[in-house]
């Protein structure tokens, strides 16, 4: 099972393994309190289409389109991706945005469940 959270909330019990899923080091928070337990840098949309859709929600649909577009050209990333949710019964999509609802984790979610 995959759930996107917010990486300022507190983390839980139900978190399972963490991964934070941005390129950027989210702002204000540090390692420790993160607990994050993989950082896939590469998961994160590129500084390019982060930039062009800043979190519009006009943009979306075409920012999941370009997003996934990206993911597909990264296969070390995605196999990364797919071997720790085999292993793992619970992780977290870590992610920095305010919007809970249309943000990379959520999208990256999305994506690799189509692959299943």
């Amino acid at each position: 099972m995959i759930q996107p959270k917010r990486i300022y909330e507190k983390p839980g019990d139900m978190d399972g393994y963490r991964i934070l899923v941005e390129r950027l080091w989210p702002r204000g928070i540090t390692r420790e309190r993160a607990k994050v337990d993989l950082w896939l840098r590469d998961a994160g949309a590129s500084s390019g289409l982060r930039k062009w859709f800043g979190h519009d929600p006009a943009k979306w649909d075409d920012f999941r389109r370009k997003y996934f577009e990206e993911l597909s050209k990264k296969p070390a990333t995605l196999q990364e991706l797919t071997r720790v949710i085999r292993e793992k019964p619970m992780v977290s999509f870590l992610f920095a945005a305010h919007d809970t609802e249309r943000n990379n984790a959520v999208a990256l979610k999305e994506y690799i469940e189509s692959l299943r």
